[in-house]
């Protein structure tokens, strides 16, 4: 069992950047592998950024519209994955959650039905 619990929201101007971070509990945090998805009004939960874990190298992976402008790392000495946006678009606004699958080999565009824990959300609001 793990919880996850994200912080670093907020509102930001077009082309302003947040740092979202994901605090996980447990001491077998690097045994997981954790994503970032998001959920905008009306819309169905997509996948952002993928990070795997420790045993399968740290390979990552990104949806293609925040390719380029997003970075997910890890820090598995602070149980924390983080999402570095950068070129924010009004059309990132969203909730953002974190989530946790164990000893799973797949990031590339890996489903929200993979993994097995979840955060509360953090809201993101990009304004035009």
């Amino acid at each position: 069992q793990v919880q996850l619990v994200e912080s670093g929201g907020g509102l930001v101007q077009t082309g302003g950047s947040l740092t979202l971070s994901c605090a996980a509990s447990g001491r077998t945090f690097s045994r997981y592998t954790m994503g970032w998805f998001r959920q905008a009004p009306g819309k169905e939960r997509e996948f952002v950024a993928a990070i795997s874990w420790h045993g399968n190298g740290g390979s990552n992976d990104y949806a293609d519209s925040v390719k380029g402008r997003f970075t997910i790392s890890r820090d598995n000495a602070k149980n924390t994955v983080y999402l570095q946006m950068n070129s924010l678009k009004p059309e990132d606004t969203a909730v953002y959650y974190c989530a946790a699958a164990p000893y799973l080999n797949r990031v590339l565009k890996v489903p929200a039905s993979q993994f097995d824990y979840w955060g509360q959300g953090t809201q993101v609001t990009v304004s035009s």
